[in-house]
């Protein structure tokens, strides 16, 4: 029988009703004997996330504020899933045990764990599965770093010996026995290293969307779903801003070759996204698949003449960044020029000293800076070479009068990365999805 672990999000199990779904989309397919689970969502758009409600708590707590108003309304959420499924849950022993933690020193990564172990322990037993608490098995350093290596090893030593099981997402332990966390949306990594430890024939990735879209639907009406997408094309994606799957999940799975279906609790019918390392034989290679962006960029600009004759100009550059641990989005080189994007919020703190250091040790003959830049992604699987799709993006932009500050272009496949000035961003993504669209 394959084996296939199945992740669900927060807008999947963010009340007894969506238990209800799981439970029914877990026996549809015996395969289904792992499942990840998250904190409870939002029921609603004005709804507030459990994980948030406990920052909440726990920001209240160590302010020695009364956290209880807090706490009552996290009670309040599992009660309702445990008084409507039935459920033999001594609930009020879990939050007796919370509220004393939150008037003794306080860990913060132990307080925002709780939403995911309670709704996987919650879920274990309506299911009739063996709960894991990923405290025993998911690994990290002493500075609070994922060992995703021993991960792999000690979740496949917990998981492979049961016929069925839950496990928590989103956290884990350190070698002192610490409760650690992942970011947020790191039940997704859970879920992908899980599927690797036992190695699963299929990693699924529950959630409120039927896959992955080809554009924000913020700013695209009804975008299309992208049947198929690469590991490499969903990292870049989910980097840019596509926010169906934390950027670190794609790793562990791609290692092994697993393949990763990203499905919508809500319409279990929808077949959904599949990313896996190289294209069904027969299907289309798409030369345009997806477009997302990023706003709040600077591009900083270097110009020399013979910056390129061997002076290690362009190592010098990177080096100031490097001692100053400040990282860049992209760097593109020319004869005379070196150009960088980055991030704003991480510039502003140190702009005047960088620019100072720029100009006492690489003498430029011209430094520029260029702000409130957006940067936008646009990917195919298709060979540019044998594809105008490049050529159809830039088109596009030009006919909508976009002005273009930046273009960086991979090689083999279409991978462009495209700056406009932020006042323009939307426009240039309406813009290019109109290429997909004519594509999909």
């Amino acid at each position: 029988m394959r084996k296939v672990v199945a992740k669900f999000g927060g807008t999947s199990l963010a009340d007894a009703g969506q238990f209800r779904k799981i439970k029914q989309i877990v026996k549809a397919d015996a395969g289904r004997r792992f499942i990840v689970a998250s904190a409870p969502g939002k029921r609603f758009s004005e709804d507030v996330k459990v994980t948030d409600l406990l920052l909440r708590a726990f920001g209240q707590a160590v302010a020695g504020q009364p956290f209880e108003a807090t706490l009552a309304l996290i009670d309040g959420r599992y009660r309702s899933i445990v008084e409507e499924l039935g459920l033999d849950f001594p609930l009020s022993e879990e939050i007796a045990k919370l509220r004393a933690h939150l008037m003794d020193a306080p860990s913060r990564d132990y307080v925002l764990s709780r939403g995911e172990y309670l709704n996987a322990k919650l879920l274990a037993q309506y299911l009739g599965y063996t709960f894991v608490d990923p405290e025993w098995c998911v690994c990290f350093d002493s500075e609070g770093r994922l060992d995703a290596a021993l991960s792999r090893r000690t979740m496949g030593a917990a998981l492979r010996p049961l016929e069925n099981a839950v496990i928590a997402g989103f956290y884990g332990a350190d070698m002192d026995g610490n409760v650690r966390t992942l970011s947020r949306g790191g039940s997704d990594v859970t879920g992908s290293l899980a599927a690797a430890a036992i190695d699963a024939d299929l990693y699924e990735n529950w959630t409120d969307v039927s896959g992955l879209l080809a554009a924000d639907p913020r700013i695209v009406p009804e975008p299309k779903t992208v049947p198929f997408v690469s590991y490499r094309e969903l990292r870049t994606l989910s980097y840019m801003g596509a926010s169906v799957l934390h950027t670190d999940a794609v790793l562990p799975v791609s290692d092994m070759d697993i393949p990763i279906n990203i499905r919508n609790t809500d319409r279990p019918e929808d077949a959904g996204t599949t990313i896996l390392r190289r294209l069904p034989k027969g299907e289309t290679k798409y030369p345009i698949i997806g477009v997302a962006g990023r706003v709040g960029m600077s591009v900083i600009q270097v110009e020399k003449v013979m910056a390129s004759d061997g002076s290690g100009f362009t190592a010098v550059m990177l080096d100031i960044l490097k001692n100053r641990q400040l990282p860049f989005e992209t760097c593109l080189t020319g004869i005379d020029t070196v150009t960088l994007v980055i991030r704003s919020d991480l510039l502003a703190p140190c702009k005047d000293d960088l620019f100072d250091e720029i100009r006492a040790t690489l003498k430029p003959d011209y430094l520029g800076l260029t702000e409130r830049l957006s940067m936008i992604a646009v990917i195919g699987e298709k060979d540019t070479e044998s594809s105008d799709a490049n050529l159809r993006v830039l088109q596009a932009l030009l006919n909508a009068g976009m002005p273009i500050n930046t273009i960086n272009q991979g090689a083999g496949k279409l991978n462009l990365l495209i700056g406009v000035p932020e006042e323009k961003y939307e426009e240039a993504i309406r813009a290019i999805y109109r290429t997909i669209d004519e594509s999909l």
